[in-house]
């Protein structure tokens, strides 16, 4: 008795249209006639679609279903496809490789990107739109610094810290009003706490009402 397992198949292009959908496409590319050729394509796209329901959530999924069936056919199918066919070359090529800004970060708790938005800030022209921003950041930090500190710290110490930061370019504006603690991070709500010697006179008499007993 021979056994057919996965291993010894055709490998599939995209598996999680499962095996019998690669069949059937190897068996669309085997029909002559066009017109059956194109219904048979049409029935497949939407055997496709009920078996990945979540494509339907990204934007023109059509598309992406086309798509996917030309990889599966490995791009070898001759029919009347109402978008492009994609290009074998966009499936294997490598991404673009992230720009990652590199260097040491000043203050671990404010991170890289208060950095980065100071850095934009500071180049605006003075303004309401620059005040706005820098009210912002000065936010931004205190709620980071209470964040990772777990405590208090007063305006003055996140003031200070922009300034340096941004090497004297973005200044508070006076009269502006900075966020208090409470108004940054709510409060963690305490479980309220249970009277464990309450809770077993309540079971006591409840035992006394219903004739239970220990004996």
């Amino acid at each position: 008795m021979t056994y057919d397992y996965n291993t010894q198949r055709k490998r599939m292009a995209l598996p999680e249209y499962g095996r019998n959908v690669q069949k059937m496409v190897d068996h669309l590319k085997t029909i002559e006639d066009r017109d059956e050729r194109n219904r048979a394509a049409k029935t497949i796209i939407q055997i496709m679609g009920n078996l990945n329901p979540q494509i339907r959530d990204v934007g023109d999924f059509k598309h992406k279903l086309w798509d996917h069936l030309a990889l599966i056919a490995n791009f070898e199918l001759d029919i009347d496809s109402p978008y492009p066919i994609p290009e074998p070359s966009k499936f294997v090529e490598k991404p673009k490789q992230v720009d990652y800004k590199l260097g040491p970060i000043r203050f671990l708790h404010y991170g890289r990107i208060i950095e980065m938005m100071i850095d934009v800030t500071a180049e605006k022209e003075d303004g309401e739109e620059k005040e706005y921003l820098t009210t912002l950041i000065v936010n931004q930090m205190k709620k980071s610094y209470i964040t990772w500190n777990r405590g208090q710290v007063p305006d003055e110490v996140i003031i200070g810290d922009l300034l340096q930061l941004s090497r004297g370019r973005l200044k508070i504006t006076p009269g502006v009003r900075i966020l208090e603690a409470r108004e940054l991070v709510p409060p963690v709500k305490k479980k309220p706490m249970v009277n464990k010697q309450h809770g077993k006179q309540q079971n006591k008499q409840f035992g006394k009402k219903k004739g239970y007993s220990r004996h």
